[in-house]
C-alpha cells in the first residue's frame, strides 16, 4: 500500500498556479488549496461526471409521478442543491463529527430510483411523493442510527451480495430508458414512432464516438455530449420543448414540503431502509476506495463520519424535494485518473451545484432534452451501472457452487417483477411494496441466503460459524 504523504495530517495549504517553479506543499494532497487556474478546471470535470447522474433520478420519478413543467423543474432544482450541500458537508465537515474530509460527492443515487418507483404504483396520483418523502426521511433516520455500527455489518454485504444488488439496479431499470427511446408517453398515439427511435439511436452513437475517439476531458463528458448533440439535432423537428425555461423562474430557492406532508408507510419504509443499506454498502466501499487512491487511510471512524453526512443529506433532503442520497463513484474514478486529490475541488464542485440549483431555470434547461435522447443516454447510463455489479460479481468467487446458487436465485427473485409484473397481484400491499421491487426482492434474498451458506454454517464449520456469530 502507498505510503501517506508527508506534512500535517490535516490543515489547508496553498499551491501557486500551473507553471510557476515551486517546492511540494507541506501538507496532504487531500488538504491542498489549489490555484484557481487549477482548482476551477478540475471542479468543472467534477461537475461534468456527475450532473447526469444527479438530475437522472428527479427526472425519472417526476415523469412517474406525472409532474407538470413546474413541478418537475422544482424537482431537479432541490436535487442540485441538495447534492450540493451534502457534497460540501462531506468534504468540510466537522472534524470529528460528520464528513468524511475527503474529495467525495454526495447525491441522490439511482439505487432508490426502482424501490421509489414501487411506491409510486401503489398509491394514487398526488399522494405518491409524500409517501415517497415519508419513506426517505425514516431511512435516513436509519442510517443515522446504524451508521456507528455499519463497519460490524458489512460482513453480511460481501461483494457477492452488493454485486447482485448493483446489477438488479441496472436491470431492471432498463425498462425505463427503452420507454423513453420511444417517446415517453405510451398514451401517446405516436409511441414508438420511427423518429423517436431514430432519435435515440442517434444519441446512442454519438456517445459511442465520444467514448471511442474521444481523450481526457472529452471522453469523461461523452454521455453529456451525446445529449447536449441529440437535443440540437431535435431542435428542427419539432421535438425539443423549451417551455420549461419559459416558465422557470430566474433564482428561487425550494419551498419546504411544496408535494405535501410526508405519509409514512411501513412497506415502504421498509423497502427503502433496504435500499438505504446497500448505499451505506456502496459508499464504505468507495470511502475505502477513495482512501487508497488519495494515500490517507479510511479507518470506521472516518466510515461513520461519511455515513453520518448521507444520513443527515437523506433525512433533510425530502423537505425540500431530495432522494436517498448517497457516494457517487464516477467521481472517485474522476479522482483516480486525474490524480487531483484536493478536497477543496470538490468541495467548488458543491458550490457549483448549490448555484445551480438556486437558479430552477438552469435546472429547467434538462427539461428540454427530449425523451428520446434521455432513452439513448439512458440505456449507457444504466446498462453501466448492470455492468459494475458484474464486475463486483466477478470479484466475488463464482468457483463456489454456494455462491453460484445464491447469485443465481437472487437474480431470479429480483428479476420476477420486471418478466411479471402482476406476479405478486394476489399478495398484501406491503408485500406488493417490497417485493414488487427487484432490488428489494433480490437484496432480501441474497442477504438470506449469505447467511445461510455463509453465516449460519454447518457442523464441520461450526466454530468459525461461532466466532462469526459473536463478532456480530
Amino acid at each position: 500500500m502507498a505510503q501517506p504523504a508527508q506534512g500535517p495530517a490535516e490543515g489547508p495549504c496553498s499551491t501557486p498556479p500551473v507553471g510557476d517553479d515551486a517546492s511540494t506543499p507541506d501538507c496532504h494532497p487531500v488538504d491542498e488549496k489549489l490555484h484557481p487556474s487549477r482548482l476551477v478546471p478540475a471542479a468543472l470535470q467534477h461537475i461534468a461526471a456527475m450532473y447526469a447522474g444527479v438530475v437522472t433520478p428527479p427526472l425519472i420519478i417526476g415523469q412517474a409521478c406525472g409532474l407538470d413543467t413546474v413541478a418537475q423543474t422544482r424537482l431537479i432544482a432541490a436535487g442540485l442543491l441538495i447534492a450540493g450541500l451534502a457534497t460540501i458537508l462531506q468534504t468540510i465537515g466537522v472534524k470529528g463529527f460528520v464528513g468524511n474530509r475527503l474529495p467525495f460527492v454526495n447525491a441522490a443515487s439511482s439505487a432508490g430510483i426502482a424501490p421509489i418507483l414501487a411506491i409510486a404504483e401503489t398509491n394514487a396520483k398526488g399522494d405518491q411523493l409524500p409517501a415517497i418523502y415519508g419513506a426517505v426521511m425514516v431511512a435516513g433516520v436509519f442510517c443515522l442510527a446504524v451508521g456507528p455500527f455499519f463497519g460490524k455489518l458489512l460482513r453480511f454485504f460481501p461483494p457477492l451480495v452488493t454485486g447482485v444488488v448493483i446489477t438488479l439496479i441496472g436491470v431492471t431499470l432498463m425498462p425505463v430508458p427503452v420507454k423513453w427511446a420511444q417517446g415517453g408517453d405510451d398514451t401517446d398515439p405516436a409511441f414508438g414512432d420511427m423518429k423517436y427511435l431514430a432519435l435515440a439511436a442517434f444519441t446512442l452513437v454519438v456517445i459511442l464516438m465520444f467514448q471511442r475517439f474521444g481523450r481526457g476531458f472529452l471522453k469523461q463528458v461523452a454521455l453529456l455530449a451525446g445529449m447536449f448533440i441529440g437535443t440540437l439535432a431535435a431542435i428542427p423537428y419539432g421535438m425539443a420543448d423549451f417551455t420549461a425555461v419559459q416558465s422557470a423562474p430566474l433564482a428561487a430557492l425550494p419551498t419546504p414540503f411544496a408535494a405535501g406532508t410526508p405519509v409514512f408507510q411501513p412497506a415502504a419504509i421498509l423497502s427503502l431502509c433496504i435500499v438505504m443499506l446497500v448505499l451505506m454498502t456502496e459508499s464504505a466501499a468507495g470511502m475505502l476506495a477513495l482512501g487508497e487512491i488519495c494515500e490517507r487511510k479510511t479507518d470506521g471512524r472516518t466510515i461513520t463520519w461519511g455515513l453520518r453526512t448521507d444520513g443527515i443529506a437523506t433525512l433533510v433532503g425530502p423537505v425540500f424535494g431530495g432522494f436517498p442520497t448517497s457516494a457517487f463513484a464516477q467521481n472517485v474514478g474522476v479522482v483516480s485518473l486525474t490524480r487531483v486529490r484536493s478536497r477543496y475541488v470538490v468541495a467548488v464542485a458543491g458550490a457549483t451545484l448549490i448555484v445551480l440549483g438556486a437558479f430552477p431555470v438552469l435546472g429547467a434547461v434538462v427539461n428540454v432534452v427530449p425523451m428520446p435522447v434521455l432513452g439513448g443516454a439512458g440505456i449507457v447510463l444504466f446498462g453501466s451501472i448492470a455492468v459494475s455489479g458484474i464486475r463486483t460479481l466477478s470479484e466475488a468467487g463464482l468457483d463456489d457452487s454456494s455462491n453460484i446458487i445464491l447469485v443465481a436465485v437472487s437474480l431470479g427473485a429480483g428479476i420476477i417483477p420486471l418478466a411479471a409484473p402482476t406476479f405478486y397481484a394476489d399478495f398484501p400491499a406491503w408485500a406488493q411494496t417490497v417485493l414488487g421491487s427487484g432490488i428489494s426482492a433480490g437484496a432480501l434474498v441474497a442477504v438470506t441466503l449469505n447467511l445461510f451458506f455463509h453465516h449460519l454454517g454447518t457442523r464441520s464449520s461450526a466454530q468459525s460459524a461461532a466466532a462469526a456469530l459473536k463478532s456480530s
